[in-house]
C-alpha cells in the first residue's frame, strides 16, 4: 500500500501522509503509475461534471483546471522541456542535455504547453457532449501504462529520478495493467489505440532524444491523454 501512496505522491498533488520508504520502494512505485491515473481521471470527471451543470464549455474548462491542478502541471513541464530540447538541440546531444537541464521555459516549450492545453480544452468540450464522464478514468489510467513500457524499452537518458525506476520494473504489472486496459476497451474503444501510441512515442524518443527521462515520461503521458481523447472523438 505504501508504494501506491508513494506513486500518488510522485504523480499527483493529492495531500497524502509522508511515507518511510527505501530505494526499493521508490523504484517499485512505477508499478502503480496506472493506478494514479484512476485517481486523476476521477477528479477530472468530477470537475467536468461540476462545470457541466452550467454548460459544456464550463464542463470542459472545469475538467481541464482539475487536470492541471491534480497533477501540479508536472507532465506539462516535461512536455515543455522535451519540446525545447527537440526544437533547440538540432541533433546535438550535448546541447540537448543542456536544454533539458535548464529550468527555464523557451519558446518551443511555451508553444507546446499552450497547444496542449488548447487541445485538451476542445477535446474535453467534445467529450462531455458525447460521452459519459466516467470514461475519462480509463483514459487517464491507460496513459500511465506508457511509463512501464518506456522504462524497460528505452535506455535512460541520464542518471536521475526516472532512471531509478528501472530497478523496480517487473513484467507482471505491465501485463496486468495492459490486460485491464484492453478489457476496458470493449466499453471505451479508444483505449486500444494506446497499443499503437505508446510504441510510437517510444520510437520518437529513441530517434530524437536518445532515451527516456522524467521529462520523456511526462510528455508521453500528456500526449497519450490527448491522443486517446482525440481518437474517441474522431471515431464517433
Amino acid at each position: 500500500m505504501k508504494r501506491l501512496v508513494l506513486a500518488l505522491q510522485l504523480m499527483t498533488r493529492l495531500p497524502l501522509p509522508a511515507q518511510e520508504v527505501d530505494e526499493e520502494d521508490f523504484a517499485a512505485a512505477i508499478r502503480w503509475f496506472p493506478a494514479t491515473g484512476i485517481a486523476v481521471g476521477l477528479i477530472v470527471a468530477g470537475g467536468a461534471g461540476l462545470g457541466l451543470r452550467i454548460d459544456p464549455w464550463a464542463g470542459a474548462l472545469f475538467g481541464l483546471v482539475a487536470w492541471v491542478a491534480v497533477t501540479g502541471a508536472l507532465h506539462l513541464d516535461g512536455l515543455s522541456d522535451i519540446a525545447d530540447a527537440a526544437g533547440a538541440a538540432h541533433g546535438d546531444r550535448t546541447r540537448l542535455s543542456a536544454v533539458l537541464a535548464d529550468p527555464h521555459i523557451g519558446s518551443f516549450g511555451a508553444v507546446a504547453i499552450g497547444l496542449q492545453l488548447l487541445a485538451k480544452l476542445v477535446l474535453l468540450r467534445l467529450w462531455v457532449e458525447n460521452y459519459p464522464l466516467w470514461m475519462l478514468v480509463p483514459v487517464a489510467m491507460a496513459a500511465r501504462i506508457g511509463p512501464l513500457a518506456w522504462t524497460r524499452w528505452l535506455p535512460p537518458l541520464h542518471e536521475g529520478l526516472a532512471s531509478r525506476f528501472r530497478a523496480g520494473w517487473r513484467a507482471a504489472p505491465l501485463i496486468l495493467w495492459t490486460a485491464l486496459g484492453l478489457i476496458l476497451g470493449f466499453w471505451v474503444p479508444t483505449l486500444w489505440a494506446a497499443v499503437i501510441l505508446i510504441p510510437l512515442w517510444g520510437l520518437w524518443l529513441r530517434s530524437r532524444i536518445g532515451g527516456i527521462s522524467g521529462d520523456g515520461h511526462g510528455a508521453g503521458i500528456e500526449l497519450l491523454e490527448s491522443g486517446l481523447l482525440a481518437m474517441m472523438v474522431l471515431a464517433r
